[in-house]
């Protein structure tokens, strides 16, 4: 959730630590710092609230080095704070630390014992604690630090600094992201790939256990065993690695608007002149007879759309999990079942903790990722990836999209293998769904007429959101959407659940979004919509054309889409969910890239 990142350099690496940081933002954080070690004294500065703080720190407390490490922070344990921002120090040591280390009460037992008391609230600051103590007891920096390693329980990727040592960097993973940056007489650590972009292509993804020490001359890797191992060198694609927002006023409104390219981006990947392609070793659905799918937050919406589209087209079972509950209630996962992970990241730590859960009881471990280097993407017999490219926004956007966009490609290609799709109407499918970046370029001329509804809806306290079928794993993702930007409590229900007690909220201050396309189930939707106006209710109504018409002219408020094919409705629908929330969120004045409380990558559980 937070952000690592240490460079062995040949120049001041105070501002090449803060840029890095400035790239891991959009994880989410609230205070900052770095470490460096020089002359062989090793010192730190550290900040409350956005990166800009530290700078005007480091302006008028500069910090000189060659060697150092970097960090921002998503408090776990310890209010945000000074006190308890990274890099910790204890003595000779400083580390930075993502995770959650669950032994760090007895821990900080053992080293209080040994007269070292700790100055924070933190869990990391044990780190740096045991690390001293262990040098204390005679161990170098580098044995110290593998000693205190061995005694951490919990999920972790470190990176240790040490006193008098300008050439020396260890670093380790368990349970959270970790990468090395290889340069010419330079070494780099970064919990993301972005963060060093500008300093190299050429990363090394740690693998789980995997423990490294770093110098200007290269790293040595062990496993968890202590074994020496070798992993794999990457080359990362600078161009994926950009971050800018490209004359938008916010990544979120970028994001948004790229939707109609990566979602053609997405398409071109898996369509051919004869159908649907994937990657090897591809996936025989004849031999799958159920599906489990798992993942969080808009993901697990991404999931929960597509148990429509599997169980409806190709007729196969589905069952749809919260990463953080599935493998605590220990599923019974019978044979011939495909367990399916949907994670934008791919290191979302819930859901790796499910697929690990999977590894021996399904007979297929298949993942929906966009970064197809990430631990869930390794640890998968088949990653396919999204194309939505970088997503900086904390609110996912074009990743949901790209996300509908694969579930739904392999919801044909399984109702196809298994017999209940003819050529004809995949093909009558397919039109629609290479026609629909363009529809996307259509539908985001309704901006205007969506903020003007945002307006209205920002003065509200509760909003409710209703849909049905497809809709209605849109309405939840369009409530989580609000709530994420806005602050605005929300709340979504499937349209003839209202009647079973959510409709005592109605009164004239609660708005209710209904998403309704004309589709099968349109009648249906517009009855619950006259018991909502009937008890005062605000109905706003995102439809298309022939919806709009059959409604009436009671509506508060009528968002018109343009019409595609009912199954294509979820992903085109996004759109509409995603602009009422940004456009919300404007007229509340809220942090739209950043709010509260809130990361980009979740690595702990």
């Amino acid at each position: 959730m937070c952000g690592i990142v240490g460079i062995l350099g040949k120049h001041e690496v105070a501002p090449q630590l803060v840029d890095s940081l400035r790239r891991l933002e959009y994880r989410g954080y609230d205070s900052a710092g770095i470490a460096t070690v020089h002359d062989g004294h090793l010192d730190r500065r550290r900040a409350m609230g956005k990166l800009v703080n530290l700078s005007d720190l480091l302006v008028h407390q500069p910090l000189a080095g060659k060697s150092g490490i970097g960090h921002t922070r998503w408090a776990t344990h310890g209010q945000p704070s000074t006190d308890n921002a990274h890099p910790h120090r204890s003595g000779p040591v400083a580390v930075v630390h993502n995770g959650i280390i669950e032994n760090y009460k007895e821990l900080r037992a053992e080293v209080s014992a040994a007269g070292l008391d700790p100055q924070t609230e933190t869990d990391t600051e044990t780190i740096a604690l045991l690390t001293h103590h262990l040098m204390q007891g005679g161990l170098g920096p580098v044995e110290a630090a593998m000693a205190c390693i061995d005694k951490l329980e919990g999920a972790f990727a470190l990176a240790f600094l040490f006193d008098g040592e300008e050439d020396l960097m260890v670093a380790a993973r368990k349970g959270s992201p970790l990468a090395i940056g290889h340069g010419e007489g330079e070494m780099y650590v970064g919990s993301d790939a972005i963060a060093l972009a500008p300093l190299t292509p050429h990363i090394t993804y740690l693998e789980e256990g995997d423990r490294a020490v770093l110098t200007r001359a290269g790293a040595t890797i062990r496993d968890a065993e202590g074994r020496l191992v070798n992993r794999e060198m990457r080359t990362v694609q600078m161009d994926a690695a950009r971050v800018d927002k490209a004359g938008y006023k916010h990544f979120m409104a970028k994001e948004i608007a790229e939707q109609p390219s990566v979602l053609s981006n997405a398409l071109n990947a898996y369509l051919t002149d004869d159908g649907i392609a994937l990657p090897d070793p591809g996936i025989d659905f004849t031999k799958i007879d159920r599906m489990t799918m798992v993942a969080c937050g808009t993901a697990y919406y991404a999931c929960f759309t597509a148990k429509y589209w599997f169980e409806q087209l190709a007729g196969l079972p589905v069952e749809v999990d919260v990463a953080s509950e599935f493998r605590y209630r220990e599923p019974p996962i019978v044979p011939r079942t495909a367990a399916l992970f949907v994670s934008q990241s791919g290191e979302t730590a819930d859901t790796l903790a499910a697929l690990r859960f999977c590894r021996d009881k399904a007979d297929h471990i298949f993942s929906v990722v966009n970064v197809p280097d990430s631990s869930i993407a390794r640890e998968s017999d088949l990653a396919l990836p999204i194309h939505a490219g970088v997503e900086i926004g904390v609110a996912s956007t074009k990743a949901f999209t790209c996300q509908l966009n694969v579930l739904l490609l392999l919801a044909l290609k399984a109702a196809e293998a298994r017999g209940r799709l003819t050529p004809e109407q995949r093909d009558e499918i397919l039109t629609g769904l290479r026609a629909l970046p363009g529809t996307f370029n259509a539908a985001l001329d309704r901006d205007e007429v969506i903020a003007s509804v945002a307006r209205k809806l920002a003065e509200a306290r509760d909003i409710l959101f209703l849909g049905r079928g497809l809709m209605y794993p849109l309405a939840l993702e369009g409530a989580l959407k609000l709530k994420e930007i806005s602050y605005i409590h929300a709340e979504a229900y499937a349209s003839g659940e209202l009647k079973h007690g959510p409709i005592a909220l109605i009164d004239k201050h609660v708005p209710v979004v209904v998403m309704a396309p004309k589709d099968a189930l349109f009648e249906k939707t517009v009855s619950n919509m006259q018991e909502v106006m009937a008890r005062g209710g605000k109905v706003c109504l995102i439809t298309d054309s022939e919806g709009a018409a059959a409604a009436g002219q009671d509506v508060w408020r009528v968002i018109q889409m343009p019409s595609v094919p009912d199954v294509l409705s979820p992903i085109l629908y996004a759109l509409p969910a995603q602009l009422l929330a940004y456009h919300t969120a404007i007229a509340k004045g809220t942090d739209v890239d950043q709010p509260r409380n809130l990361a980009k990558s979740v690595t702990v559980e």
